[in-house]
């Protein structure tokens, strides 16, 4: 049947204004009031959008005839505005800037390659904890930040004065997610006397933050966000939406943290995988929008898309205190009432499945020591320690060591001695001696002395959009350093500690409180504002401690209330990261160790002697609340964001050149031309087969974008530290991969450079390959550039969920610019499958119950794919030869993950970007 958008259009008047709306009410049967509220805001979308063309009855008809088990069709979606932080947007701003250079070549104006739609991009991943522990740490940073950048922030600012539809938040504003959160998010959007539901995608997997104040958005890779900003539909596969029923309230002693880290769990063990949640329940109405945010921004840590929590009275009120209009406000109720997305705890919607949480159940938590989703409850932490230590390192753990700050002692030397084997460490008492079997290191260095050991925290950091931007950890955070202040206690001194709020805000309602000043006296200074350790930008570890965990081999852990702990992630140096808390990675850093039961065990002595217990400084609920409602004021959110895109004097004084075209430096190693558009064709080459590949990787089960995509800091012998170095740049001034990501050049050099990667085709851990005709081992980059001399296509064999993690862009560039042609796994994350289309690269999935295992493949055999150069369709099933080096030939069949149409369309276009230019070319 056919749907006139006429019909479901309709008139409501707010604050005196009369405005248009598609509405819900006005679709055929009563079904609609079952659809989950996410459903409904999709649906909305594909009738306000309708067209006939791209958009069409039949994805209306999908979304009204909604069922819990959805039929496998896709839907289109374009989403109201795009947010982007500044690791993701630089390259986007390098393609767009790419594009409107090739499209000039072609003789056309320029000035029409614009974001079609508002596009937000934050910028907060660059700054770096150099310093730390002082009051000058922030300024210092910031200054290093500005040295770094300088060449991506004359880029950024060349945006966000050169294209429309384009805003820039400068440096040291805070974390996207949580500026999103406070301000960027409307609710519902006001644009051409039209209202309808604010959505957006991300080009950061956290994203789905937003979820918590009603709005839904996701993350996407940079490519599909670019494709979205002009103008092109994202489609995506008909979800299933899973109901989070929670029931209870968080008990006394647990955090909103504690309650995340367990759902990630139980999520994860669900499987939920590319659907939708949606929370509902008696237990909802317990929780604050903060506390909803830090479920939802957690989305991709249970592989969903989003985690929807729908406008509700709290929603109102959280929008009041972070001085959102009061005309706003009422658009938003009004609205969301008329049209069906107005949440009263009574509705009967049929879900997929519903998993039932109750939040009364929580205990303490921490989350590690690898992945997010492993939760040990604080309790079982010092005991899991010693199994974790055997089962992935290999080592024997016996006896507890005694904690406490004695370990520094006075030996009037100047330099730098080490120590190493299993040493003898010196317990409470000085004149007590416990023998130890942990592999440790004595370190000498000025004047002081100190044992490092296995299981020694050398990072603390109270971080990330999870936790900073909910005022109840981070007061709690605080109360909690003024007790321990006034206990006597300090941080051990080798634990490098730092806060990194997520806005500007935290810093106001934090000074009021008076608290500021006890995060500083246990040496939590704030470093920045923007994403740090959870990120890899945690900065080089002190030397000394540097020097002791590389020579000693010692397995080093570190806190942090982020949301990532992916293997190399936070700190090539550090093998254990815990995600938890602000108030428990305070706890943490004051025992120094993660081999302890915090919940029994004294976190210290105070300078008496006496024991000093969590309980004895863990504030009370009713305390946090007190000072949330005193100190967390609506003035600090008008102050913080009236002056949000103005910067500061280093970026005001950024000169840029506002040509139609941005001025490229050819001497720069931070910001090239993007090489995927030069001397486009107006139409694509015919799709052919793949022939003769190699494989350059074999790989095993959750391989992460971490694994593939360039990310952190490198070293000088790494293939992109060695381009550096021949162009000039000294070591010291490398920087990271996330800020040389406008630079395809090293970009494409550091993919899959993981020094925890493991290829199976050689037998050394990193980023390492096979050139079969010599049989020789080289770098990944090195591999893959002596194939491409041999004009031999690239393959790569990998498990389940390839690509999971945050939705890294340059995980589907790299791949493509190594000349790798097809990857074929058991599963793949969405975000990575996406991008890998997105780039033209095939994803191809195993069929049920075989691997590369079971078909007896070990990565050395020659292999074909036939099927992609005709009649490709959505999930074709390709026929692969893998032909052995001893002659055998193995053939089996694989599924094609191109799902739409639209998608074989990129594909056949080498990428969605060419697919948009070249129509632009034709139409123009």
């Amino acid at each position: 049947m056919a749907y006139s958008t006429a019909r479901a259009v309709e008139t409501i008047e707010v604050n005196g204004h009369s405005y248009r709306y598609s509405s819900l009410k006005n679709l055929p049967g009563e079904a609609i009031e079952h659809l989950p509220f996410s459903i409904r805001i999709l649906l909305e979308n594909v009738l306000r959008n309708y067209d006939g063309f791209s958009i069409t009855d039949d994805h209306i008809q999908t979304l009204t005839h909604w069922s819990p088990n959805p039929v496998d069709k896709d839907i289109p979606f374009k989403p109201a505005r795009i947010l982007m932080q500044d690791f993701t947007g630089v390259p986007a701003v390098v393609d767009m800037a790419s594009l409107r250079a090739e499209y000039v070549r072609h003789g056309k104006n320029g000035q029409k390659i614009n974001p079609a739609i508002p596009v937000d991009l934050v910028i907060d991943h660059s700054v770096q904890v150099d310093y730390f522990g002082t009051n000058y740490s922030y300024s210092k940073n910031v200054e290093l930040e500005y040295e770094r950048n300088k060449e991506r922030y004359e880029l950024l600012k060349w945006a966000q004065k050169g294209l429309k539809n384009f805003t820039v938040v400068p440096p040291g504003m805070g974390i996207c997610h949580q500026v999103n959160l406070e301000y960027l998010a409307q609710g519902i959007t006001i644009r051409d006397g039209w209202l309808f539901p604010d959505t957006l995608v991300g080009t950061d997997s956290h994203t789905p933050m937003v979820n918590g104040i009603g709005v839904v958005g996701w993350g996407v890779g940079g490519i599909e966000a670019e494709a979205a900003m002009l103008g092109q539909p994202i489609f995506f596969t008909c979800p299933e939406v899973i109901g989070l029923k929670l029931a209870g309230t968080i008990p006394a002693g647990c955090t909103a943290t504690d309650m995340v880290l367990s759902i990630t769990k139980v999520l994860r063990e669900k499987g939920v995988v590319g659907k939708f949640v949606e929370v509902f329940g008696d237990g909802l109405d317990n929780l604050t929008v903060t506390d909803r945010a830090t479920i939802a921004n957690m989305s991709p840590e249970f592989g969903c898309t989003v985690t929807y929590f729908p406008i509700d009275n709290r929603t109102l009120e959280y929008m009041h205190v972070t001085n959102r209009s009061p005309e706003q406000i009422k658009i938003v109720e009004e609205y969301s009432k008329e049209n069906l997305l107005w949440r009263t705890g009574n509705e009967k919607i049929a879900y997929s499945s519903v998993v039932e949480f109750d939040l009364s159940m929580l205990e303490p938590t921490v989350s590690g020591p690898k992945r997010p989703q492993d939760k040990i409850p604080v309790k079982e932490l010092g005991y899991k320690f010693s199994e974790l230590l055997e089962k992935e390192h290999n080592r024997k753990y016996q006896s507890p060591l005694q904690r406490s700050e004695s370990a520094w002692l006075a030996d009037g030397g100047s330099g730098t001695e080490f120590t190493f084997g299993k040493t003898p460490v010196e317990g409470a008492a000085p004149h007590e001696i416990i023998a130890e079997s942990l592999q440790s290191v004595r370190i000498k260095h000025k004047n002081k002395e100190l044992i490092l050991s296995d299981g020694s925290i050398v990072i603390a950091a109270i971080t990330s959009c999870t936790n900073t931007s909910n005022p109840a950890v981070m007061i709690g955070a605080g109360l909690l350093a003024r007790n321990a202040v006034e206990k006597g206690l300090r941080t051990k001194s080798w634990v490098k500690t730092s806060l990194a709020p997520g806005s500007k805000v935290v810093t106001q309602y934090l000074k009021r409180a008076g608290l500021n000043e006890y995060f500083d006296a246990l040496r939590f200074h704030t470093v920045g504002y923007g994403c740090t350790s959870c990120i890899g930008n945690s900065g080089p570890l002190p030397p000394q401690i540097a020097e002791a965990v590389e020579k000693g081999d010692l397995v080093v852990a570190s806190v942090l209330s982020g949301n990532r702990n992916f293997e190399a992630r936070v700190h090539p140096q550090v093998k254990m990261n815990f995600l938890m808390s602000p108030m428990l990675v305070v706890a943490y850093a004051l025992a120094g160790r993660v081999d302890i039961n915090l919940m029994e065990e004294p976190l210290d002595y105070d300078p008496n002697g006496n024991p000093v217990y969590l309980a004895d400084v863990w504030p009370g609920r009713e305390e946090i609340v007190e000072t949330i409602n005193k100190c967390v004021k609506q003035n600090d959110f008008q102050e913080v964001y009236d002056v949000i895109f103005e910067g500061s004097k280093d970026w005001q004084e950024l000169k840029v050149n506002l040509d139609e075209n941005f001025e490229w430096n050819r001497q720069s190693t931070y910001i090239k031309e993007a090489p995927f558009f030069k001397d486009l064709t107006v139409d694509p080459d015919p799709m052919i087969n793949i022939r003769n590949a190699r494989v350059l990787l074999y790989l095993g089960d959750s391989v992460t974008t971490d694994h593939i995509s360039p990310a952190g800091s490198f070293r000088e012998e790494s293939a992109a530290g060695q381009y550096l170095k021949a162009h000039g740049v000294g070591k010291a001034d490398f920087n990271s991969y996330g800020a040389r990501r406008g630079n395809h050049e090293v970009m494409m050099r550091g993919t899959f450079a993981n020094v925890r990667i493991r290829n199976r085709i050689v037998d050394r851990e990193g980023g390492f390959s096979r050139y079969f005709p010599t049989d020789e081992v080289k770098t990944v980059y090195e591999t893959a550039m002596a194939y491409k001399r041999d004009k031999t296509p690239l393959i790569i064999l990998a498990g389940k969920e390839y690509g999971s993690g945050s939705s890294r862009d340059w995980a589907a560039k790299g791949t493509f610019l190594l000349g790798v042609k097809a990857v074929i796994a058991e599963s793949f994350e969405r975000i990575h499958r996406s991008n890998l289309v997105g780039m033209g690269v095939a994803p191809l999935v195993f069929l049920a119950g075989e691997n590369a295992e079971t078909l007896g493949l070990d990565g050395t055999e020659t292999y074909n794919i036939t099927g992609l150069a005709d009649n490709l369709i959505p999930h074709k099933l390709l026929e692969v030869e893998a032909v052995h080096p001893d002659g055998k030939v193995t053939v089996f069949e694989v599924e094609v993950r191109l799902d739409s149409a639209i998608e074989i369309e990129y594909y056949r276009n080498n990428g969605i970007l060419q697919y948009v230019l070249r129509d632009y070319l034709k139409n123009s």
